[in-house]
């Protein structure tokens, strides 16, 4: 929105240019000779002013021999104000001013005045209006108001500055097609949205708490029992709706378009400012894009907060019209109409097939938490573009972060790549699925939302994600991303940001295959960065014969030089591979149990000394606290008998 407002009055010569900017500014009518062309005048932001601008005002000149200067505060100006106040130089208006500005090639609005009223007495401003400005008007759509003024009596000074001022701050261009007598497409969309994040219930109505919050957002004040009887009134006689349930979506827009005819747009622009729409109507980018830095480098991660989780968990409630436990498509394109559509990256996934669904094919709540959390994992940016899309507002005042969308997300303590026994403060993990082509990672994947088996082997061309939700030991619950690399596996163990950004890695191999296992060290050869990350490993198609595998070590044996854990014997077609998700994710959430470790290194146990240590210092400090204790009672009783 402008801040600053540059007016440049301009019309022939005698038609009171410089009476009406003489009365504007000492606020009465002079009647001294006044020069020809008044120097700049600049007021600053006050009560009167929209928006509270900076107005500056500039008197120019129509003489041939000061063109050059007129053409100069012409192109320099964001507003007209053209002035005529007799049938001359209202033939001037569109035989020379108006061609004249167009010529210049500027695109600014022109505000129309007739001035010297007080010549005219018998003229009524309707007549004005009908015989001279509306005419003009149809002609050039540049007009974005007219205006009758007298600097003499004085008559609409103030009024015709303001107006000049509004055109700026609250333009009518980018709402109100005049020549069609419509809202363009772009404001019913704005307002559109709008409707839907005020109807709080998703039932097509606003009702009467509906409007009131949306009155109080808007304008921070209720509205009036007369006022809201009046607006559906208003709405009732043009769209002949019934108003018993409250306003629709139709009689909102109705509602709306009335206010620019009646040229009280200044009212659409203060709702669409409320929902931090800009002159563009479009949305402010540091309302989409608040700031929010995730560390990476150091180990952290951006994750919902509790808030976060609860606002998408109604969002998906509220949705689900039918009860079904799940989103169908026109439920879920109902839910991201206030959004440009699906997240990119939702659509690269293949979603909903990247999460939980149910048996109809339709995301889960389940599966929609887990996968606003991995959005929220791997795109941050896009999760608080989505929030302010949707309409998330912070329940607690206060600080800058509880006002924004920020309040919806955290950010993870750093992560730090340790042997020592701890425990990684997070609840979403990524784990990257390694292993020869037909080991059994995409039935793996499915197996992880529960999909059915299918036999026929697909080859993983792309990289393809799932994440789900997996219950911890002592009913912690967490989300596990599964990725699967595909034919960009080579690239990406050669990216360290992407290795980096690894919680886990999952090494499967197909047990019934000699020559499967063989890939897992090959690649571990080839890509050493892997041996320092935690790591499980996982015997697939345990359903089917095992066979001894040629490798230098059989997969046992490797995995014990490596003194790590043998491999976890499972099958995509077994209900127990539920356990291997499990180890995944606590693996992740306490990595030094996951780290490969070479032959004579030393398992550092210092948590377990300093546990131990401290264990030891309160069993001596508790000892001797008991000592204490019993040699007063016995000298406190020593005392006593002396006495007596």
């Amino acid at each position: 929105m402008a801040t600053a407002v540059r007016i440049c009055v301009c019309g022939d010569e005698g038609t009171g240019k410089s009476s009406l900017i003489t009365s504007f500014v000492k606020d009465t009518f002079v009647t001294t000779k006044i020069q020809s062309v008044l120097p700049q005048v600049t007021k600053p932001p006050g009560i009167g002013t929209p928006e509270n601008v900076t107005t500056t005002i500039v008197d120019t000149s129509a003489l041939p021999q000061e063109r050059n200067t007129l053409r100069k505060e012409i192109r320099k100006c964001n507003v007209i104000l053209l002035v005529y106040s007799d049938h001359y130089s209202y033939e001037r208006v569109a035989l020379f001013w108006m061609p004249y500005f167009r010529s210049l090639g500027v695109n600014v609005p022109v505000v129309l005045c007739a001035n010297k009223k007080d010549l005219t007495p018998n003229v009524t401003t309707a007549q004005v209006m009908e015989d001279e400005m509306l005419p003009v008007m149809a002609e050039f759509k540049e007009i974005d108001s007219c205006i009758r003024t007298s600097a003499k009596e004085p008559h609409n000074v103030n009024e015709v500055i303001y107006l000049c001022q509004k055109a700026i701050t609250h333009p009518i261009a980018p709402l109100f097609d005049s020549k069609e007598s419509n809202l363009k497409p772009a404001a019913v969309a704005a307002l559109e949205r709008i409707f839907y994040l005020c109807d709080k219930d998703r039932d097509g109505y606003l009702n009467d708490e509906e409007i009131q919050r949306f009155q109080k957002k808007c304008f921070d004040k209720p509205l009036s029992e007369e006022d809201l009887r009046t607006n559906k009134q208003s709405i009732k006689r043009a769209t002949g709706a019934d108003s018993e349930k409250g306003i629709d979506s139709k009689g909102f827009i109705q509602l709306n378009k009335m206010y620019a005819e009646t040229g009280r747009h200044e009212t659409i622009w203060i709702i669409l400012r409320a929902f931090h729409y800009t002159d563009s109507l479009s949305l402010k980018d540091s309302f989409l894009h608040p700031p929010f830095d995730v560390p990476v480098s150091s180990g952290s991660s951006a994750e919902l907060s509790p808030a976060g989780y609860r606002f998408f968990a109604d969002l998906f409630l509220l949705s689900d019209r039918d009860n079904d436990g799940g989103l169908s498509p026109s439920e879920l394109s109902a839910l991201f109409a206030p959004t440009p559509g699906l997240p990119p990256s939702w659509l690269d996934a293949s979603f909903p097939s990247s999460t939980v669904r149910n048996e109809a094919g339709h995301i889960t709540l389940q599966g929609w938490l887990a996968q606003w959390s991995m959005t929220t994992f791997i795109e941050p940016r896009t999760t608080l573009e989505y929030l302010a899309y949707l309409g998330f507002e912070p329940a607690e005042k206060g600080s800058s972060s509880s006002t924004s969308t920020t309040a919806a997300m955290k950010i993870t303590k750093p992560r730090r790549r340790r042997k020592r026994p701890a425990r990684v403060e997070r609840n979403v993990f990524l784990c990257y699925v390694l292993g020869a082509s037909g080991s059994g990672k995409s039935s793996l994947l499915d197996a992880f939302l529960s999909r059915p088996f299918d036999a026929t082997y697909h080859p993983t061309i792309k990289p393809r994600t799932a994440v789900n939700s997996v219950e911890l030991h002592g009913g912690r619950q967490c989300y596990l991303i599964l990725e699967e690399l595909g034919e960009l596996e080579p690239a990406i163990l050669e990216n360290a940001a992407k290795l980096d950004a690894c919680d886990i890695i999952c090494y499967t191999y197909d047990s019934s295959d000699p020559d499967s296992f063989r890939h897992i060290v090959e690649l571990q050869e080839k890509h050493p960065t892997l041996s320092t990350l935690p790591s499980l490993y996982a015997a697939l198609k345990a359903d089917r014969d095992r066979t001894t595998q040629r490798s230098t070590l059989q997969p046992h044996e490797y995995t014990a030089a490596r003194r790590m854990p043998s491999p976890t014997h499972c099958s995509a077609t077994w209900g127990s591979i539920s356990e291997l998700f499990v180890a995944l994710a606590e693996a992740a959430s306490a990595p030094a149990t996951a780290y490969p470790k070479e032959e004579g290194e030393v398992v550092d146990h210092t948590n377990l000394y300093i546990a131990l240590a401290a264990g030891v210092a309160a069993a001596g400090a508790a000892v001797w606290i008991w000592r204490r204790a019993g040699l007063g009672g016995w000298v406190g009783g020593g005392g006593s008998a002396g006495g007596s």
